[in-house]
């Protein structure tokens, strides 16, 4: 742990990321008490006002709402429904490619035809379709995205676990009686989980640009509630006489990106043995 520290901390383009993440989740958490207004008071009477307005910081939107409002509530959604996602593509991709890898056989063969089926169809379209058979919504855009990012967590758990059961140790640890469940949870799930780590960090920037997409094209979050991608549609049009409704939120999203991205490339080299 002490060398995984060190490690990490040389890469300053990775202190960089963790910082641009604890920003985005603090500013999150605090929204209800640092945000100066409530994000769904309409005031048409000061809509598409320019950034550094009195009592408005960053302006308002088409409606009158402030800005800088929704963008913190916004941030609260975004951050949740995209780690929720990807806590949940990660679980059953997991499960998935330990089984596939563990069992092998049938198992093996019935697993990675389904994961093969889903990778088969266009990422987004296939979100797109899910989420029109679920109907729009937060929650079903939630499942539609973890859905379609199941095969990406399959896959790595499943080479992951090729490798490692073949190893001294595992074998050691099955002549010794260790039942097949024990063996497969404690030492070959146990170190599968440096390469996962790995993938959710440089996933959850995916899922929450996907959800964003999701909610420009009216299928995630619906009015009046703060999203950034909603913000993102809703702003397309004002974008001669009123650019930054449309640049702050997507200046959100951008650095949430890069942080979760910078911060995913510091993990992988600082949990990749070969790098040492």
């Amino acid at each position: 742990m002490t060398d995984l520290v060190r490690m990490f901390r040389k890469s300053s383009s990775a202190l960089f990321g963790l910082g641009l993440v604890a920003v985005m989740a603090v500013l999150a958490v605090l929204a209800p008490w640092i945000a100066p207004r409530d994000p769904d008071v309409i005031d048409t009477a000061r809509r598409l006002s320019p950034i550094l307005t009195a009592g408005h910081p960053l302006g308002t939107d088409e409606f009158g709402r402030d800005l800088l409002s929704r963008l913190l509530f916004g941030a609260r959604i975004s951050l949740v429904v995209g780690l929720t996602a990807t806590a949940l593509a990660a679980l059953v991709g997991s499960l998935c490619g330990l089984l596939a890898g563990f069992i092998g056989r049938w198992v093996d063969q019935l697993i990675m035809r389904s994961i093969d089926t889903l990778l088969a169809f266009p990422y987004f379209l296939l979100a797109v379709a899910i989420i029109a058979a679920l109907g729009p919504g937060l929650v079903n855009g939630m499942v539609a995205v973890a859905v379609v990012n199941i095969p990406f967590y399959g896959r790595i758990v499943r080479a992951t676990v090729l490798s490692v059961k073949q190893t001294d140790y595992v074998e050691s640890a099955r002549a010794l009686g260790i039942s097949e469940l024990r063996l497969a949870l404690t030492h070959v799930l146990r170190n599968c989980l440096a390469p996962l780590i790995v993938a959710i960090t440089l996933n959850v920037g995916g899922m929450i640009t996907a959800l964003a997409g999701l909610s420009f094209l009216g299928l995630g979050v619906q009015p009046p509630t703060s999203d950034w991608g909603s913000m993102l549609s809703a702003s397309r049009q004002y974008l001669n006489v009123a650019p930054h409704v449309a640049a702050l939120p997507g200046m959100a999203i951008f650095l949430t990106v890069l942080g979760f991205n910078l911060l995913g490339d510091g993990l992988r080299d600082a949990l990749d043995p070969r790098l040492r």
